[in-house]
């Protein structure tokens, strides 16, 4: 039997996914590799995966898409780790720079800047280290990851977009799900949905598994996979999936 080939984000977010499908029998059933977001969508786009843990932002291009757990990477209030930072409030922005590792969140900072904030700026595209030339006080900058756990340090004004997203909305984000690009064995999904739970079960066995992978001493890591993510994808979330595409194609036409 070939195996499942399956793309994961390499941020400190998905630990629990991670360690749940290399410490349970899913592991002999597929492929795991670990990119940044938009890698993720593309790998699972252009059929290098069968499986991702991709930007939301994906899905509609797809030709065939399913998703095929009841897990995600999602926020209920503030995620931390999806954020847009500045030297100056955001009315006096003229300028975003958005994160080259992202999918969803350089849209859902666009949804927020015309429908909430109104704002009207120039969006700039990035590539690697971009976040340490945002000096300007009419600069900010779209980032995501494990890198905000620094950034938000350096910057006078931080807005996390989960958190305005909810005061927009009411509502909680999604960030990412698992999908994929053809039909997956009925069998194989509930072995991999098992695997994730595994993984979301066992944070202190999974904080000692990723020990050596280093974030700032000030983080807390079990807070952060408890308190900021939220991993069920439950009716809520849907129904803030379906608002952000219905914004999304208002966008496309303005």
């Amino acid at each position: 039997m070939n195996k499942i080939k399956v793309s994961a984000v390499s941020y400190a977010n998905t630990y629990p996914f991670i360690y749940g499908l290399e410490n349970t029998s899913i592991r002999k059933k597929i492929l795991l590799q670990k990119d940044y977001p938009s890698l993720c969508a593309r790998n699972l786009a252009e059929d290098k995966v069968d499986i991702g843990l991709v930007p939301i932002i994906v899905i509609p291009e797809l030709d065939f898409y399913e998703i095929i757990s009841e897990y995600c990477i999602g926020a209920n209030e503030e995620v931390r780790s999806v954020i847009l930072v500045s030297n100056s409030p955001l009315k006096k922005l003229k300028r975003i720079f958005l994160d080259y590792q992202s999918g969803t969140s350089v849209n859902l900072v666009k949804v927020l800047a015309v429908y909430y904030w109104d704002i009207d700026v120039q969006w700039l595209p990035t590539t690697e280290g971009f976040e340490n030339n945002i000096k300007n006080d009419q600069d900010g900058a779209v980032l995501i990851g494990d890198r905000c756990f620094t950034a938000e340090k350096k910057f006078p004004y931080r807005y996390d977009l989960a958190d305005e997203w909810r005061k927009f909305t009411g509502l909680p984000f999604v960030f990412a799900a698992w999908v994929a690009n053809k039909q997956i064995d009925r069998d194989f999904k509930k072995a991999f949905d098992t695997a994730l739970k595994y993984g979301i079960q066992h944070l202190d066995k999974v904080i000692n598994y990723f020990a050596n992978n280093r974030l700032p001493e000030e983080v807390d890591l079990k807070s952060y996979l408890t308190i900021n993510i939220d991993y069920h994808l439950d009716d809520k979330k849907l129904k803030a999936m379906e608002l952000f595409f219905q914004y999304l194609g208002k966008l496309s036409i303005k």
